[in-house]
């Protein structure tokens, strides 16, 4: 099975170059975000031709995530458990919730499609929001992990943080000044792995951009950085036999400025410790 994930930036707006993805790199799942539509605004007509179902959580015309597989979904969820909301100004616990989250299960495997905050500034509101976005869902993902440490659990998406210094290479983020790099952020993806998930890709691509802003020449002179992820339980990173980021996603006409990062699990029968050894 091969499963991808991809902030595209405008469903709407790169709904052919997603499908023509879809068919010619042969993914099953794909896990999008920033759709930037309501669900009856996605554009099913190139993606049902090809096979696909689609499930989209949207809003408005912000934020939004979407699951497109050629195989069953299944216990879809729009929210984590705990997943905070956010509204400019609003104080207290119950902000509205954002279409920041989608959660389906795919052949067994629980996979969901995440949007995480961006922070916008240090000392922004939406910086404490972005902490607690991620503090919850670690916490939802230690409970789940747990009571079940076998289950196949995929986070997948944009996690809007670079947590190792080679992760960003563009000049204007800046260490004490900018988002993506600070401490607190970098400490809160970590608790996603003290939770019990690990970086499925990068012991396969240890190296590699996964955004690169359209403006100041940033993909010719690869100044990117490395913010998009599938974050995978032991059950799941057990099953991932490859992975990459696709980055000639970036070039062409109209791209998103993210690419796609994809990985191919071994079925549950080939992926038994009795099967016939090779030599």
């Amino acid at each position: 099975m091969r499963i991808a994930t991809w902030n595209v930036n405008s469903i709407r707006t790169r709904h052919g170059r997603v499908v023509d993805y879809l068919v010619n790199a042969d993914i099953d799942v794909l896990a999008m975000q920033e759709i930037k539509c309501k669900p009856e605004q996605f554009p099913l007509d190139g993606f049902e031709p090809a096979g696909y179902e689609v499930i989209a959580h949207g809003l408005n015309q912000w934020n939004g995530v979407a699951i497109a597989s050629r195989l069953p979904m299944t216990d879809v969820e729009t929210h984590f458990a705990g997943q905070p909301g956010f509204l400019k100004g609003h104080e207290g616990d119950d902000a509205p919730l954002e279409a920041r989250a989608l959660g389906v299960t795919v052949a067994g495997l629980r996979l969901w499609s995440l949007y995480v905050p961006n922070g916008r500034a240090l000392d922004d509101p939406h910086m404490q929001y972005k902490l607690r976005f991620l503090r919850a869902l670690a916490d939802d993902a230690r409970r789940t992990l747990e009571a079940d440490p076998a289950h196949p659990l995929a986070l997948m998406g944009d996690f809007n943080v670079a947590p190792l210094d080679d992760d960003m290479g563009d000049p204007s983020f800046v260490p004490g000044v900018s988002t993506h790099i600070s401490p607190a952020e970098r400490e809160a993806f970590a608790a996603l792995e003290e939770a019990g998930l690990s970086d499925v890709v990068r012991p396969h691509q240890p190296a590699g951009y996964t955004f690169w802003d359209y403006k100041q020449l940033r993909f010719p002179r690869n100044e990117g950085m490395r913010i998009d992820f599938i974050l995978g339980s032991r059950g799941f990173a057990d099953r991932v036999e490859s992975a990459h980021i696709a980055r000639d996603e970036r070039k062409g006409d109209s791209p998103s400025d993210h690419v796609p990062v994809v990985v191919d699990l071994v079925d549950d029968d080939e992926d038994d410790d009795d099967r016939p050894m090779i030599f």
